[in-house]
């Protein structure tokens, strides 16, 4: 639903008759306050439902930004910062920026203000929505100032004014995307979280993360050894994993900042790790007592609560957004299925039903739906389930095995891995609904297991 005008026309009578009773006069100048409070909430417009599955894409057009001195080098840095604006935009899925050869008119020789603006030049050429910016640079220093338009309603909708050194420009392009995302969606977006994801160095798995679009790539861990299932807590400021490290799978809890951290390392497997929202727990499945089963573990990997205890393996937990829930797989049945557990009560639901194999479940940030892997008739695949209905979606079909779904933090978004090209387990990324299915890295060899951060902060 974009650019949905949510305005209702009403109609007033023409003048009442002079005979009315006083008493239902009262009634009329009521009704005429009525009447222009529901107006005013009326100019209100709901712009994306990033939940649409049959969403379209809503044209925006990303004009010159005006070098405010007219310096090389604001020419320079402002195309740049277009060139990470329209990148940003178009990786959401649920936006397009267009081609400025359709353009008019240039804001940055007309001006980039709400009166300077010729709305007619962007609604004629389809533009639903219109950036324009300026920019400042001095001895290094620059100042971004950068608004949005809703073009056929001819209304700013977005304007800020950012400052630093050109090293930030990134940062401050990033920063205006989440406020449009917040303005548009009522969401603060992608586009300050991070994915965790596993790959291949010198033949060993170790752990690396990168911001929402594959950029600013970091290597976490140097085990040298097998890491596994990264996981972020709620805040960004820690990492769990799974590490061979000690000569067994056990859980390592690293703060990427400071250089303390702690261990799980109970006798056994020690696996699956995921972050309780908003607190510094965790789940985990540990097989210390026997089969594996999911316990609640302290930042420091005490044990708080054993959660799960059933015959046949439980792993794989991951947190309902309130933290009062657990999707997990378990073989209790026989074979490995999804099902959810609330964590006071312990009551259990059984989620899928369909195929001999479904594992891997995530919960969706609005909590309505799990995403998981499925696999039938010997393919792997990538399903979606609402959790009221109950009825799975395939995403992912005829592209080779694609395992590992992660939720982007506004939930619009899935990170998964896929074998799609050559065989070879690469991350990518797609549209909530399946849609705009594309390779989010570039590295040399595998990358698998991504985890998208549920932080999302606008703070420099």
């Amino acid at each position: 639903m974009v650019l949905i005008q949510m305005k209702k026309r009403y109609s007033i009578c023409h003048m009442l008759n002079k005979i009315i009773l006083s008493a239902l006069y009262g009634y009329l100048i009521l009704g005429f306050f009525l009447f222009f409070s529901i107006s005013a909430d009326a100019k209100e417009y709901t712009y994306i439902n990033i939940s649409n599955p049959f969403l379209k894409k809503t044209p925006v057009a990303v004009t010159e930004f005006k070098a405010f001195n007219g310096h090389a080098a604001e020419v320079k840095d402002g195309k740049t910062a277009i060139d990470l604006l329209t990148q940003a935009l178009d990786f959401t899925g649920y936006l397009k920026t267009m081609n400025p050869v359709a353009f008019l008119s240039n804001p940055a020789e007309a001006g980039i203000q709400l009166g300077q603006i010729n709305f007619r030049d962007w609604t004629g050429i389809g533009a639903e929505l219109l950036i324009t910016g300026g920019i400042v640079e001095n001895k290094g220093k620059v100042k971004l100032e950068l608004r949005l338009f809703d073009t056929f309603n001819t209304k700013l909708l977005v304007g800020k004014v950012y400052s630093g050194p050109q090293s930030q420009i990134r940062k401050m392009i990033h920063l205006f995307c989440s406020e449009i995302s917040y303005k548009l969606t009522g969401k603060w977006g992608i586009f300050n979280s991070k994915i965790a994801f596993v790959s291949i160095v010198n033949g060993k798995k170790e752990i690396f993360t990168c911001d929402f679009d594959g950029q600013n790539i970091q290597q976490i861990t140097s085990h040298k050894t097998i890491s596994l299932s990264p996981s972020w807590s709620s805040d960004g400021k820690w990492l769990a994993y799974v590490s061979y490290a000690k000569g067994k799978p056990d859980i390592f809890i690293k703060n990427l900042k400071e250089n303390r951290g702690s261990i799980v390392n109970y006798k056994g497997m020690n696996i699956s790790p995921d972050w309780m929202p908003g607190q510094d727990k965790l789940a985990a499945a540990l097989s210390f007592s026997g089969d594996q089963e999911i316990y609640l573990l302290t930042i420091k990997g005490e044990i708080i609560k054993r959660i799960t205890n059933s015959w046949g393996i439980d792993v794989s937990p991951k947190f309902s957004p309130d933290g009062q829930k657990i999707v997990f797989t378990s073989k209790r049945t026989g074979t490995p299925q999804i099902h959810i557990q609330d964590i006071e009560s312990q009551s259990v639901q059984r989620l899928t039903f369909k195929g001999s194999n479904n594992t891997s479940p995530t919960w969706s940030p609005d909590g309505k739906k799990i995403a998981y892997v499925g696999i039938e008739e010997n393919q792997i695949n990538i399903f979606i389930m609402n959790i009221d209905s109950g009825m799975p979606v395939q995403l992912t079909m005829n592209e080779g095995d694609n395992e590992d779904p992660s939720w982007s933090p506004d939930g619009s978004m899935l990170a998964f891995t896929s074998t799609r090209e050559g065989g070879i387990p690469r991350i990518f990324v797609m549209n909530a609904s399946g849609t705009d299915q594309r390779r989010l890295l570039r590295l040399k060899g595998k990358q698998t297991q991504p985890d998208w951060s549920m932080s999302n902060s606008t703070e420099d």
